[in-house]
């Protein structure tokens, strides 16, 4: 879909126009051996089922299912895929330690319109002879996918050009709520949110729940498009996840909405305590 030699549009602006980042458009297959990598496969489905899973029992699950490989591998490859057993115990993941943590804001808080808080997370992405990393950043009330970009990386970059997307289409929440991982921890996001006056807050201990409408997008994501393909490239990955994003915003209703999309539950939560882009022009 992008196509290098344009004579109008750069690699970049045909990236921010496909809402990918640059790293995915120049995605190269990972370094892992195709056993490594249908182990890791098998572990995304298994954290779906059972996200409380650690890298023992995950272990006793892949041996039960003929995989023999170590505890020792397992945990290496749940830490490349960003996978972490979401059960309360002590240093089960450590952000940056020299990123500032930021206190948890949403305790108590009704949360009840459009731009009110918005959340993020990322999630792994397999590929034939490799993998991905995706970020979405979400409208807590509506559910609505904001913006999301594609990585080969689990840097800081697309996760800001995710967020900076976001800002730009939709105006700013009041709030930003996100785990503690390094990534959202890091200043190259925070100032951007800070940039635009919205507050910060990050899930403390025993609060995963918090986190639970993402993971219900990552479950219906993965069994209704990522697990039907195989995808070959980046480009494929990114046009398969767009139509089914697309799909999940404006056509699926939901029950938690009254049976409405979230792009129709985004708009009648809209509140006029953070103006859209839409509100601005026709204030102008």
């Amino acid at each position: 879909m992008v196509e290098p030699d344009h004579p109008k549009l750069s690699i970049v602006r045909q990236c921010e126009l496909l809402h990918i980042s640059r790293s995915a458009f120049y995605y190269e297959a990972a370094g892992e051996n195709p056993f490594n990598l249908m182990v890791m496969t098998l572990l995304d489905r298994l954290y779906l089922e059972s996200p409380a899973y650690g890298a023992r029992q995950m272990r006793r699950r892949l041996r039960r299912l003929g995989v023999f490989v170590s505890r020792k591998r397992v945990s290496r490859l749940m830490r490349l895929m960003g996978l972490t057993a979401i059960y309360q115990k002590p240093n089960t993941s450590r952000p940056h330690p020299e990123h500032r943590i930021y206190p948890y804001l949403l305790r108590d808080v009704a949360i009840e319109r459009s731009n009110q808080v918005w959340c993020s997370d990322i999630t792994y992405i397999p590929m034939r002879r490799g993998f991905l990393y995706l970020v979405v950043i979400m409208d807590w009330a509506s559910r609505r996918v904001l913006s999301w970009r594609l990585s080969n990386t689990l840097d800081t970059g697309f996760c800001v050009e995710a967020l900076e997307d976001a800002i730009r289409k939709h105006g700013r929440p009041e709030i930003f709520n996100t785990d503690q991982g390094c990534q959202f921890t890091s200043e190259d996001f925070t100032n951007v949110l800070k940039a635009h006056g919205v507050q910060i807050s990050m899930d403390g201990k025993g609060r995963w729940m918090d986190n639970v409408m993402v993971e219900r997008l990552w479950r219906s994501l993965k069994y209704e498009c990522v697990f039907l393909h195989a995808f070959e490239t980046g480009r494929e990955a990114e046009k398969e996840i767009g139509d089914w994003i697309e799909l999940y915003n404006h056509v699926r209703p939901h029950s938690k909405l009254d049976d409405l999309t979230p792009a129709e539950a985004y708009s009648m939560k809209l509140g006029t305590g953070n103006p859209t882009p839409q509100t601005q022009k026709k204030a102008a």
